[in-house]
């Protein structure tokens, strides 16, 4: 009885405490190891490391290394993928997640600080616990950049300089929508393969954040870029609900802090090098001008808005707020 009593003792000493058990989550994203994702990723690292006394460790994956943003949400819903950072308006797209199109209202959100101060109150979170019911677990956010136009063979300067133009976009209908009532000829396709269209004139123009253009060396194929600051591009951050389920609450509360502190931190990050990127890229050749009728495309998109504050509750209380009402 002694000898089984002192090895039963024994074992617990080995196992230890449940609460004490070391974590380790691989996260991948679908940007350069040299965009703005991966830097909010590492910040959220960090957070976590700290917070949790090291007991949570995150491996951060860039460059596609764990897939595109569909294969990741998917990964993350059946449980073989630890966590993401995915692109906001992929959410509807891939599993139905059809209230996160609020964050892409067009000329909704003006500013960094404005998206930064909705993303840290309780409507960001509603929108993070809405992922509960995917199997996944919503923890923050973080920004690619405010969206503009880069074109391939002319500065577009006026709202009629859009008509036609083969341009990439997310093909979810709130941004199908948006750009036909733009006038362009939107065309949907994987991020991946946006260099090498440009490049051989399959598409004359996307839609995206300076970020982009300059860890994608977009750059190189198009020259004309055009700052309409129609929406910005969250990525949220999230864990599998298999991962989040191995944590014990008190390493669940440590995690969700870091999720929110990383949020303000990288927001205030993108604001401060927009800048800097702007001039990098004018370095590279870039023409950088505005749309001198920015007011005719706000009046163009003000239809979808009006449609999409329709579709979900979130949609309308998120824009409720930004408006102040």
């Amino acid at each position: 009885m002694r000898r089984l009593l002192a090895l039963a003792g024994a074992a617990l000493i080995l196992a230890g405490p449940a609460y004490a058990q070391d974590h380790t989550f691989k996260m991948g994203h679908a940007a350069s190891s040299k965009h703005l994702f991966h830097t909010g990723l590492e910040i959220f690292a960090e957070k976590v490391d700290e917070k949790t006394d090291g007991q949570v460790k995150i491996e951060v994956y860039g460059d596609r290394q764990l897939g595109d943003d569909k294969q990741l949400l998917e990964g993350l819903q059946i449980g073989v993928i630890d966590g993401a950072l995915v692109s906001a308006p992929v959410l509807p797209l891939v599993i139905g997640a059809s209230s996160f199109d609020a964050l892409q209202l067009p000329f909704v959100v003006s500013t960094y600080e404005e998206m930064a101060g909705a993303l840290g109150s309780p409507i960001g979170q509603e929108l993070l616990d809405t992922l509960d019911a995917k199997q996944i677990k919503g923890l923050g956010y973080i920004e690619a950049g405010q969206r503009h136009f880069l074109a391939k063979d002319k500065q577009v300067g006026t709202i009629d300089d859009f008509a036609g133009l083969k341009t990439r976009i997310v093909p979810i209908p709130l941004h199908k929508a948006t750009w036909e009532a733009v006038g362009v000829n939107p065309i949907g396709m994987a991020y991946g393969e946006v260099y090498s269209a440009l490049e051989t004139g399959t598409i004359d123009a996307v839609e995206i954040n300076l970020s982009s253009i300059q860890s994608e060396s977009l750059f190189e194929p198009a020259k004309h870029a055009t700052l309409t600051g129609h929406y910005f591009w969250p990525g949220v951050i999230m864990l599998s609900g298999a991962a989040w389920n191995k944590l014990p609450d008190d390493l669940k509360a440590a995690v969700a802090e870091a999720g929110r502190e990383a949020t303000q931190e990288q927001y205030a990050i993108a604001a401060a090098q927009e800048a800097e990127t702007a001039a990098f890229l004018e370095e590279q050749g870039v023409e950088i001008g505005e749309l001198e009728d920015l007011s005719a495309m706000q009046a163009k998109t003000q239809p979808v808005v009006d449609e999409w504050l329709t579709k979900d509750p979130l949609i309308q209380k998120f824009y409720d707020q930004i408006k102040g009402q």
